[in-house]
């Protein structure tokens, strides 16, 4: 079993959700790719997508890395977002490798492609919490590989 947030963030292949604001006061809520390096959180997509103008828009954002699936577990917070489109074609290659296994598939070929439009998203968190119902749901986790933290 996992002990804390960060080898949850480390080890965790679920994609991350990120939530915020939009220019017109509305949430917003993406799911992406992300990889946990030197207490940040980084994510990558293209310059165009619209999270970009939001989180330009207003940085103050939350996320949450969890499962659908028991055991019930998973890390959240709240972040201040940061774009860095000098990062985006590092970020990606890190986090094709992290989620595909590498860059020699079609999947990783095909964003590869479009790397140049790629920014960096880079997440400073400053509140963090952690759940894990593990001991609630005793019964039915006895069965399932323990991920949680």
């Amino acid at each position: 079993m996992l002990e804390t947030y960060k080898e949850y963030l480390i080890q965790s292949l679920i994609p991350l959700r990120l939530s915020g604001t939009t220019n017109t006061g509305w949430p917003f809520i993406v799911s992406l790719w992300y990889v946990y390096l030197d207490e940040k959180i980084y994510l990558a997509t293209v310059k165009s997508a619209k999270v970009i103008k939001y989180l330009f828009y207003n940085p103050k954002c939350a996320f949450e890395i969890a499962s659908d699936t028991p055991p019930y577990c998973g890390v959240r917070g709240q972040a201040k977002a940061k774009i860095i489109e000098s990062k985006g074609d590092e970020i990606l290659k890190i986090l094709l490798n992290r989620y595909l296994g590498g860059i020699e598939n079609s999947l990783a070929r095909n964003l590869m492609n479009r790397r140049v439009s790629e920014v960096a998203i880079e997440l400073s968190p400053l509140n963090v919490f952690q759940w894990n119902y593990s001991d609630r749901m005793q019964e039915i986790v006895e069965t399932l590989v323990k991920i949680c933290p």
